[in-house]
């Protein structure tokens, strides 16, 4: 996960600038270079590719005198970010054909676009130009020879004779062959969900703030027909917030209330829950919903602290994902505050895992498990022995915890709002836009009590 990414010139000129997260000072860009530039630690002449300063953590590369630079807070694996660099970088080359500074300059939009679609709030999504070449309407705008940045002989030769006379004739676009634009559409539904467990594994509260995206590429604004769940009800009508079982196993999917854009027609809603519209270019909101009612949490987390002698402790932390075994959640984080008398931390994972990291945040005393992906029905277990500084005085369990947990899982949603059609009107009988329809499910505040 990063916060931020930059492109710097070999002048500190800040070509592209794309803030992610918010979490790093707009500022990150010039005190990056000004490091760099004045690298004088420990008698290295080049600032290594990763280094902190003020808590900022700066991966960068350099890429035909350019400086391409990711910035975050959290810890992240650094040959990650490290690569991801290096595939932006590549990414680029194969849509611009000639990767320098005027290229950048020139097709900014382009560029912006592409890094909308490689990384989404600080992840990445993908690095493949082929994927990529679905999602991307621009096309480059190509760089006089004349106009590149002077490189020393050899270099220039090859970067002539390899992009100018290829790469420039084998720029990717995303129209069909032909030169006609691709007809597609975009719906995501996007749920965000905040739930909160009790100690002994009963649901506190629970509530889904969703929305429907939707992202239009359509020529000429044809109208749109959006049908959902034909048992989607909106208001309580009666029910109990806490009947979990007549809620869950009904199939029947409960709002607390929800709002469309302007642009959306709600003639036949009450009868078969269709929407019409006729949607704009780019993309939009269609519907904000919010649920209140108790539903099947993604992920059940167990945890257990005791002490395990003087000055010792042991931490069980243990998390099974509740959805299919097809379904993979990604970017599993799950923290936990320990005894703020807690000097050192071991951890032990179960034999054989891989993908996963641990650490232990001295600083604020807090416990870190990441797990880069999850496969639906799997439990995972964590052991964690912490050395303590002082005698306990009071019940470990109240200066410990809650566990907090942050994930991302695609193609599942937990309200089971559905879309069953999408329908376009057609302009002929050979007209048929893609249709494309994608299932988001993130943590907002997903808390278990200890």
């Amino acid at each position: 996960m990063i916060s931020q990414f930059f492109v710097l010139s070999q002048r500190g000129d800040n070509i592209v600038f794309r803030d992610y997260r918010g979490e790093v000072a707009k500022g990150s860009a010039e005190i990056f270079f000004r490091k760099v530039k004045f690298w004088k630690e420990d008698g290295q002449e080049e600032a290594p590719p990763v280094f902190n300063v003020d808590g900022v953590n700066y991966f960068h590369v350099k890429v035909v005198g350019l400086l391409f630079v990711a910035t975050t807070r959290v810890n992240v694996s650094p040959s990650l970010v490290l690569e991801l660099l290096q595939r932006i970088a590549r990414v680029i080359k194969d849509y611009l054909g000639v990767l320098s500074e005027d290229s950048l300059r020139k097709n900014f939009v382009l560029v912006y676009e592409l890094l909308d679609e490689v990384i989404d709030f600080g992840y990445m999504q993908t690095t493949s130009t082929e994927v990529l070449k679905s999602y991307i309407f621009n096309e480059p705008i190509m760089v006089d020879a004349a106009r590149l940045q002077p490189l020393r002989p050899a270099a220039i030769f090859m970067e002539l004779k390899g992009c100018l006379a290829q790469q420039l004739q084998n720029h990717v676009v995303a129209n069909e062959p032909g030169g006609r634009k691709r007809e597609e559409i975009f719906v995501d539904i996007i749920e965000k969900i905040s739930v909160t467990f009790s100690s002994s594994g009963y649901i506190l509260t629970s509530e889904i703030d969703g929305t429907i995206q939707m992202k239009s590429y359509l020529t000429g604004n044809p109208e749109i027909r959006l049908a959902l769940n034909e048992d989607l009800s909106i208001g309580r009508g009666g029910e109990s917030a806490n009947d979990y079982r007549s809620s869950y196993g009904s199939g029947a999917v409960i709002l607390d209330d929800c709002n469309f854009v302007e642009s959306v027609r709600l003639d036949s809603f009450d009868m078969d829950r269709t929407l019409a519209l006729v949607p704009p270019d780019g993309e939009f909101p269609v519907m904000n919903y919010r649920m209140t009612q108790e539903f099947k949490p993604p992920f059940h987390i167990n945890c257990l602290i005791e002490e395990a002698g003087h000055l010792k402790g042991e931490v069980i932390l243990k998390v099974r994902a509740e959805f299919p075994s097809n379904i993979t959640a990604n970017t599993v984080v799950l923290e936990m505050p320990l005894p703020k008398y807690t000097t050192r931390a071991s951890f032990e994972l179960e034999p054989g895992v891989t993908g996963q990291r641990t650490d232990f945040k001295g600083a604020n005393k807090k416990l870190e498990w990441d797990l880069e992906k999850f496969v639906g029905g799997v439990e995972h277990t964590l052991r964690a022995k912490l050395t303590f500084s002082q005698d306990l005085h009071a019940n470990i369990t109240k200066e410990a915890g809650p566990v907090s947990m942050t994930f991302t899982i695609p193609m599942y949603n937990v309200s089971r709002l559905q879309v069953k059609y999408l329908q376009i009107a057609k302009k002929s009988s050979s007209y048929n836009p893609y249709r494309w329809v994608r299932y988001v499910t993130q943590a907002n505040s997903y808390v278990a009590r200890i």
